[in-house]
């Protein structure tokens, strides 16, 4: 019966209602370079990938004579901005998390760079719960390769096969399979049929909740006919790394 050590999170769209706000951000870079909506860019394209994905393609449409990193920086601190402004962490989110941690190590692997990361992390005091955090800066590879979360593993001392990834986009779900990890995908961004390669696709964090956090001692799992938990690990209290 298959057993997880650990769970890791993405942040965009999973933690923080982002995806939204990352639209909005580019949008608003884009007028104020001048390009209105003649930008040319499908966000739903982009979900789950990187904002170097997005600039990269934008730079290849239209040659702007703004270098790539001062693209980014602009992006990336209108984005900050907005967050900072709403704090548009999911509802339920926190809870679960509180759940979830005395039975598994919980990780971030997020598309994000580290300053949004921090961020996001910062609201409602959600970094305590995370003993690792892992970007897609730190390796160079975007989702859906699987590079950001074999490098949540290792930081977290974990073999992929013993994580469960949670995801709310085709190319992070992709990624975490990549990776040789089971992913329960959540409908925050986008439909059931375009996260139909996930081992479990969920609406709410309460199904979550139901598939990884255990009875408690002496209760019976799942009434009948109800989709089966993930078994946790035979440990019910892991060694917890300390906060990065």
């Amino acid at each position: 019966m298959k057993r997880f050590d650990a769970i890791i999170f993405d942040m965009d769209g999973v933690i923080v209602d982002s995806e939204p706000r990352h639209e909005r951000a580019f949008r608003e870079i884009f007028h104020e370079l001048g390009y209105g909506e003649n930008h040319g860019i499908h966000f739903p394209d982009y979900i789950g990938r990187s904002d170097r994905a997005l600039w990269l393609d934008f730079i290849e449409k239209h040659r702007p004579p703004q270098p790539l990193e001062e693209l980014l920086a602009a992006k990336q601190n209108r984005l900050i901005e907005i967050l900072r402004r709403e704090q548009p962490i999911f509802p339920g989110l926190p809870e679960l998390l509180e759940k979830l941690a005395p039975h598994y190590r919980l990780a971030v692997a997020s598309g994000s760079n580290h300053p949004v990361i921090d961020e996001v992390l910062a609201m409602k005091q959600l970094r305590r719960f995370f003993s690792a955090v892992a970007s897609t800066q730190d390796v160079g590879k975007t989702k859906p390769a699987p590079d950001v979360f074999l490098h949540a593993a290792r930081l977290l001392g974990v073999p992929s096969a013993r994580c469960c990834v949670i995801e709310d986009s085709a190319a992070g779900v992709a990624a975490a399979r990549a990776a040789g990890m089971e992913v329960i995908a959540i409908t925050n961004s986008l439909p059931r049929e375009q996260l139909a390669d996930a081992t479990h696709i969920v609406d709410s964090y309460a199904e979550i909740e139901r598939l990884l956090v255990p009875p408690p001692a002496g209760k019976t799992a799942e009434p009948a006919g109800a989709t089966p938990a993930f078994p946790v690990a035979a440990s019910a209290t892991p060694t917890r790394h300390p906060l990065m």
